[in-house]
């Protein structure tokens, strides 16, 4: 396979990779912004379809994890770089740093631990903090 016949598949393994970090500081960074912003008053952080959305995807995380079940997006990202004719996880300088923030190698049950407990925390935040509709004031 030649390299212009691999570019399209990297590329497309890198925003795959890219989209998976998204979603794993969005499940992070929203559950800080869920509590900080609660305590600081911004209304905007209970919105409903944020707060769903939020724990969507955290719950996802936990089945996954629950369920033995390997996350679509590495899947897709995997078998991009294969098809690309490149190893899993060979790159770049971006592509080696989102890897290493990503990707861990430790035993099944810390992560069905770690993702257990923070969904946890999720659905207090959502006890604690209920998510509400926008509603309009007269």
């Amino acid at each position: 396979m030649s390299l212009t016949d691999s570019l399209p598949y990297q590329m497309l393994a890198n925003m795959v990779l890219a989209l998976h970090v998204g979603l794993v500081l969005f499940v992070v960074l929203g559950l800080l912004l869920v509590v900080v912003g609660n305590l600081r008053g911004w209304r905007w952080v209970n919105n409903l379809w944020f707060r769903l959305a939020h724990l969507a995807t955290i719950l996802v995380v936990v089945a996954e994890a629950w369920l033995g079940v390997v996350c679509p997006l590495t899947s897709l990202e995997m078998w991009l770089r294969r098809q690309g004719g490149a190893s899993s996880y060979a790159g770049g300088f971006i592509e080696y740093w989102l890897q290493t923030i990503l990707y861990f190698d430790l035993p099944p049950w810390v992560f069905i631990l770690a993702y257990s407990l923070f969904g946890a925390l999720v659905l207090a935040c959502c006890w604690l903090f209920p998510p509400r509709l926008k509603r309009n004031r007269p």
